[in-house]
This record gives structure tokens, sequence and C-alpha cells, in this order.
């Protein structure tokens, strides 16, 4: 059977940076014993995972809002849910059952 080759694992990213900073860079990667290389992609993983971290967070809030504002009608269904969590929760606070 022949051999397929399969596309490279990896991707390169080539970009400008001043000489100063790649140097200062480099040296601080060395002196914490990694390959420059590695402490970038490290940096891109936290820069990509905060960027979804904020797209979620928006879209909850979003969510929320949306939410918060069909629960403002008193006539929706959810604000009648709303006054049925409200009920029970306070007959839970004023029984005994849970001490």
């Amino acid at each position: 059977m022949p051999r397929q080759s399969r596309p490279p694992k990896e991707d390169s990213v080539n970009f400008r940076v001043n000489a100063q900073l790649k140097a200062a860079f480099t040296a601080a990667a060395a002196t914490d014993d990694l390959p420059a290389a590695h402490v970038l992609r490290s940096f891109m993983r936290v820069y990509v995972a905060r960027r979804e971290r904020r797209a979620f967070v928006t879209e909850a809030h979003r969510q929320s809002a949306a939410a918060a504002a069909v629960a403002a009608d008193p006539m929706s269904d959810d604000a009648a849910v709303m006054r049925e969590l409200e009920a029970d929760l306070d007959a839970l606070e004023s029984g005994d059952e849970w001490r």
C-alpha cells in the first residue's frame, strides 16, 4: 500500500518585532529554561481562551438581560415562574423543616 503524506501538524507564524524586544524575550525564555516558541504558543493559547471567555460572558449577559426584560412583564410566563419560586423560597424560610 502506498504511503500517503499527511498535512503538517503545525503551521508557522512569521512577524516582525523590534530587535531589542526579541533579544529580551529570548533571554527571558531562556532564563525560564523554555524555548521562545513554547512561550509564544502558550501566550497564544491564553489569548484565545481569554477571548472565548469574554465572548461567553458577553453572550451570557445578553441572554440574562433578555430574560430579565421578559420577566419584567408581570403577565409573562417567566414572571409567573419567578413568583412561584419566590413563594416557595418564602415558605421554606418560614418553615422549621430545614432547621
